[in-house]
Formats: C-alpha cells, sequence, structure tokens
C-alpha cells in the first residue's frame, strides 16, 4: 500500500514533533495557516527562549537529493513571510525568534534519518 503526499508530509511531521518533544522544545503550533502559507511547526526552544518557526522536509530516498535542499530561496522567502503573518495575527509585537529546518528521511522498516538545522537561515 502507498501513502499519498500529505500522508507522507504528516509522519515525517510527528517525527520531527517527537525529536523536538525530546529536546525539551513546547509546541506552540502545528500547521499554521494564513492565507495559501503553511508553518509546519511554531515551538519555543527551552534553552534560549526563543520562537522557532520551523519546516520540516521529508523524502523517501535520496534520488532528488537530500531534503535540506528543497530549502531553495523562494521557500525560505515564503517561511519568512508566514512568521511575519503569524506574528501580526497572533498581534506580538517584540519577540526573539528563529528558523530552523528538520529534514527527514523515511527508509521504509528502517530507522529513519532526522537532522535538525538550528539556525539554518536568517
Amino acid at each position: 500500500m502507498t501513502i499519498n503526499t500529505k500522508q507522507f508530509g504528516d509522519e515525517g511531521e510527528e517525527i520531527a514533533v517527537e525529536l523536538l518533544e525530546e529536546k525539551g522544545y513546547k509546541i506552540i503550533e502545528r500547521n499554521y495557516r494564513f492565507g495559501k502559507g503553511e508553518i509546519d511547526i511554531i515551538a519555543m526552544d527551552p534553552e534560549t527562549n526563543f520562537t522557532v518557526f520551523i519546516e520540516v522536509k521529508s523524502r523517501k530516498n535520496l534520488e532528488f537529493g537530500d531534503p535540506v535542499y528543497a530549502i531553495t530561496k523562494n521557500k525560505i522567502k515564503q517561511i519568512k513571510r508566514m512568521a511575519e503573518l503569524y506574528l501580526y495575527d497572533k498581534e506580538i509585537k517584540e519577540i526573539d525568534c528563529r528558523f530552523d529546518v528538520i529534514t527527514v528521511l523515511l527508509r521504509g522498516k528502517q530507522k529513519p534519518i532526522v537532522e535538525h538545522y538550528v539556525n539554518a537561515f536568517m
């Protein structure tokens, strides 16, 4: 049985949330939508108290390269715009924040390979 792209992405996000919770992050929101855009995960870093906007990229294999390479200049621009809209929507004026990326390589029955890129871009 094959799973669709949304189910696949959801599985990767679940793994990312588990990793963040293991590290002590507090999940503030998942799949925040504003207009046509989305932020996968918004969390609080327990060590810095930064609000972290997190993009999750999942892949089944490396046929199209490491999932981190899916974070293009346009994707970064979109994520930053969504973060601005989130802050506007929630009426947050002052906040320390950063952008992280979590990549998940799902390899069938093998344990997934998960990488957390802290402060991935500015």
